[in-house]
């Protein structure tokens, strides 16, 4: 199973973020083909090791990181990239794409 987390700092004007991430992004992004399990953190999120400004986490599921790159190749998938640079531009935003294994 592939995994991208989404790490975003806390945005500037909070309801505006709010109201898009809710009503815009994750209906777009539940749209992503292959997406099985689409996920985020609920109320604040700390840190352990000392990092701040951590608004909010988002992790997207896929079968495997080959089907999770062809879905964001697709046109729901670059609508996605698109409408995550109106929520948060690249110093706002941390992702990660990685296999996961139980153990």
């Amino acid at each position: 199973m592939a995994k991208m987390t989404v790490i975003y700092k806390t945005p500037k004007d909070t309801a505006f973020f709010e109201k898009h991430y809710y009503e815009v992004h994750i209906p777009l992004a539940k749209k992503l083909p292959g997406i099985i399990k689409y996920e985020v953190s609920n109320g604040s999120v700390l840190s352990l090791t000392g990092h701040s400004d951590v608004y909010l986490v988002a992790n997207l599921y896929f079968e495997s990181i080959e089907v999770m790159m062809e879905s964001f190749k697709s046109d729901i998938g670059q609508q996605c990239a698109v409408d995550r640079r109106i929520l948060a531009n690249d110093d706002e935003v941390q992702i990660y794409v990685y296999d996961v294994k139980n153990t």
